[in-house]
């Protein structure tokens, strides 16, 4: 009886294969009669899309997205907004302020060109370097300073490391610490807003390294199959923490990846604000038009270390950072196309900074004098109606509070 049924399910696909050297109704493969092993070092290399060169100059008049002064300068104080927050909340870890930090250094660019280029209400699953999109979207640096504190104003009520953010009114889904589970996610939520009818597409952002976990594939297939209106944004940076990239794969990087899944993709120069704005719009518009997950493989450098718990001196050189920041930075070739133009200068630029600083300062001692949430808090917003479990819990810590409590700094706490 089973084996019945197989073939009637079975025969209308092969009858309907036309008759031809076809092996199967899926691939659709010829057949040949010559042996011949698929070489990958023989295959062409994708190339890197680009816009301007690293001084600014657009290549080609037609590739230009045409921005208005405005926009230009919008995109711009997000990227040094970023970079003056990494600044500050670098040397406030180093100054045993914070516990933890992770800067953007050399990739504002890949940041702050793909979210532009997106609807407000496109939803956003990041991993952990990408501050300027959440910045760009209108998250403020008070709002940033009391998630690295985990203070009372927190938005994740102090259980996250600092840098998690997260915002539902931007549309911004709150970063887990374990890589590469935003991938998978991601594509469900994609297929759950195409199932709703919704124009709307969901970004997603990893680093190369996240490529290697074994979400990356599940991810991929399932957006794929399931035709999920998603944007899987790479972020090639060169390392996963101290990995170089030669030892995480002997392919053609991530972009190289996508059409064995059957996903459209294409590799551009990330440190270019334009070709990864260029590359974003048209992924949107794919994406959401065809209802098609699109693969975008930035390719930039990690200018800092991986994080405060970090020294990236120790797997490559001074030097080599040193040309990437003096030859190569996405802030400063930006900065030369808007001089370029007149919509610029030197000196607006110092002044900027120089508000920018004092506004992260004010926010960070802002930050420090606030108190940690309420210890009841940690037994909220799990369960709807909390457990018996929970209230056991909870009357335990209480109880154990009410004895001993003169041996804990409570003032700390938020009642």
């Amino acid at each position: 009886m089973l084996t019945r049924g197989l073939r009637k399910v079975v025969r209308p696909l092969v009858t309907s294969v036309p008759r031809s050297d076809k092996f199967h109704p899926s691939t659709q493969s010829e057949f040949i009669n010559e042996l011949h092993m698929i070489d990958p070092m023989e295959i062409e290399r994708l190339p890197v899309y680009r816009v301007m060169d690293r001084s600014g100059k657009i290549l080609r008049e037609n590739q230009d997205p045409k921005f208005t002064k405005d926009q230009a300068i919008k995109m711009y104080k997000a990227m040094i907004k970023t970079n003056e927050f990494d600044r500050v909340m670098y040397d406030a870890q180093r100054q045993g302020r914070v516990s933890f930090y992770m800067t953007n250094y050399g990739e504002e660019a890949a940041q702050i060109g793909s979210i532009a280029a997106l609807n407000p209400d496109d939803l956003v699953y990041a991993q952990y370097r990408e501050a300027g999109v959440i910045f760009y979207r209108g998250f403020t640096y008070q709002q940033a300073c009391d998630q690295c504190y985990g203070n009372v104003d927190d938005k994740g009520s102090g259980r996250q490391m600092p840098v998690h953010y997260g915002s539902r009114e931007l549309d911004y889904v709150t970063i887990s610490s374990p890589l590469t589970t935003q991938l998978p996610q991601a594509a469900g939520s994609a297929f759950a807003l195409r199932r709703a009818g919704e124009k709307r597409v969901v970004m997603c952002y990893f680093g190369e390294g996240s490529a290697s976990e074994g979400d990356a594939h599940a991810a991929f297939n399932f957006a794929a199959t399931l035709n999920c209106p998603v944007i899987f944004f790479c972020r090639n940076n060169g390392f996963a923490i101290s990995t170089p990239v030669e030892d995480q794969y002997t392919g053609d990087g991530i972009a190289s990846r996508a059409p064995g899944y059957g996903m459209m993709t294409i590799r551009v120069d990330g440190n270019d604000l334009m070709a990864v704005f260029n590359a974003t719009v048209k992924a949107r518009e794919i994406a959401l038009s065809e209802n098609r997950p699109i693969l975008i493989e930035a390719i930039t450098y990690r200018q800092g270390h991986h994080s405060t718990s970090d020294d990236s001196s120790r797997y490559r050189s001074i030097d080599e950072v040193n040309m990437w920041q003096k030859t190569d930075h996405p802030i400063s070739r930006f900065r030369q196309y808007m001089m370029a133009q007149g919509w610029w200068s030197m000196e607006e630029d110092a002044a900027l900074q120089k508000s920018l600083k004092k506004d992260v300062l004010t926010a960070l001692v802002t930050a420090e004098k606030k108190k940690k949430p309420s210890i009841d808090s940690m037994f909220e917003d799990v369960y709807d109606v909390p457990t018996p479990e929970l209230e056991r819990q909870k009357a335990e810590l209480m109880e154990h509070l009410k004895q001993y409590g003169k041996h804990y700094n409570l003032d700390q706490y938020s009642q």
